[in-house]
């Protein structure tokens, strides 16, 4: 394992690891297609897409795992599959898989693993995902990397390196799993870019076989009840966020974030100490540990820009920031920044955005 602040890279003089001769059979890189009541996850979308960058590395094949009870269903999310890069679609599709549960979907997943022998496991780091890659990495008796940032191929083993925020997200972290099999990794959504989808693409769906009886699962599901919290702050899929932190001074300040966010029809974010002082609601922060942000426009107000925020939101396609400490690590990488009291350029930029935004209507 090597600590750095970059992008994996081959350090001088490291250890050279070797693969196990017995592990060599293992080929393929499989990516977990996450589908609840019909619908796939984005995030599966955009592991394929990163699956499909190793895969070629690797001069292997690119699987998406479909798991669920109807086969339409199933068929769908694995012609979909095909088309964000999937070289085939491995579906079990078994009415006990219907609705998630812990265990009969990781015996689903375990059983095709053992069938299969792939090489390297993708899972979205969601609720559901945690969830089937914690118990299948146990059942396996394999190695987990969760939370990962960046994914890479060593040249020198062709192991993976995943790349995840350590020590409170104030380091980032390699680590290889070398001599277990499958090597598995959770990616949080829109951490990886959205690839774009090709509609000629297509694949090979193979169809699995699969003997658990509903009788032998100890969970049951007796209702469906939505998550309340789907009305809450949806900053993972907003296209401009306004994010405030510690250096507007107080709470009340904070307003100024909304008056701002208003204007431009954004979302409001923050990093973890204004949530931990309770300005801002806990689902509005972002950074490792709370939301992983991808928009076109983000503006940080206040931030210094620390590892722990930074991996939050550093794929936003163009990031403002205004602080009045101009040696603040978050101007290290953001596109513009402005260096002065957030007070006064707050209101005015504000100001600016109205103005210009009612001309733009008037003239339309």
């Amino acid at each position: 394992m090597s600590e750095n602040n970059a992008a994996p890279a081959k350090a001088k003089g490291k250890r050279r690891l070797e693969l196990d001769p017995r592990l060599a059979a293992y080929q393929g890189i499989w990516v977990f297609v996450e589908m609840e009541r019909g619908r796939v996850h984005p995030v599966s979308w955009e592991l394929l897409g990163e699956g499909r960058k190793l895969a070629d590395i690797l001069g292997v094949e690119l699987a998406a795992v479909v798991l669920g009870g109807s086969g339409e269903a199933v068929e769908a999310a694995s012609a979909e599959a095909f088309t964000y890069g999937a070289d085939l679609a491995r579906v079990v599709a078994d009415p006990v898989l219907t609705e998630y549960r812990n265990e009969p979907y990781t015996k689903a997943m375990t059983d095709l693993v053992n069938r299969h022998q792939p090489e390297i496991l993708l899972l979205g780091a969601t609720t559901l995902g945690r969830d089937l890659a914690g118990s299948v990495a146990t059942t396996l008796q394999t190695g987990l990397t969760a939370d990962c940032t960046e994914l890479a191929i060593d040249p020198d083993n062709r192991g993976l390196l995943a790349t995840r925020p350590t020590f409170g997200g104030s380091l980032l972290c390699t680590i290889q799993t070398l001599n277990y099999r499958p090597q598995m990794a959770t990616v949080r959504p829109r951490v990886m870019a959205m690839p774009e989808a090709d509609p000629a693409r297509t694949g090979r769906i193979v169809l699995e076989a699969f003997d658990l009886s509903e009788e032998s699962i100890i969970a049951k599901v007796l209702e469906f009840i939505p998550d309340e919290a789907q009305e809450q702050a949806q900053l993972a899929y907003a296209d401009i966020i306004v994010a405030g932190g510690r250096g507007l001074g107080k709470a009340e300040n904070f307003q100024l974030i909304w008056d701002l966010a208003a204007v431009l029809g954004a979302e409001v974010g923050g990093s973890r100490p204004v949530t931990h002082a309770g300005w801002i609601s806990a689902d509005r922060q972002v950074g490792q540990s709370g939301k992983t942000v991808r928009p076109k426009l983000y503006i940080a107000v206040g931030i210094s820009g620390a590892i722990q925020h930074r991996v939050g939101m550093e794929a936003a396609d163009v990031i403002i920031a205004i602080n009045n400490d101009p040696n603040a690590p978050i101007f290290d990488f953001a596109t513009y920044g402005l260096v002065g009291d957030a007070l006064r350029i707050l209101p005015a930029l504000t100001e600016a955005f109205r103005s210009r935004l009612a001309v733009n209507r008037l003239a339309s």
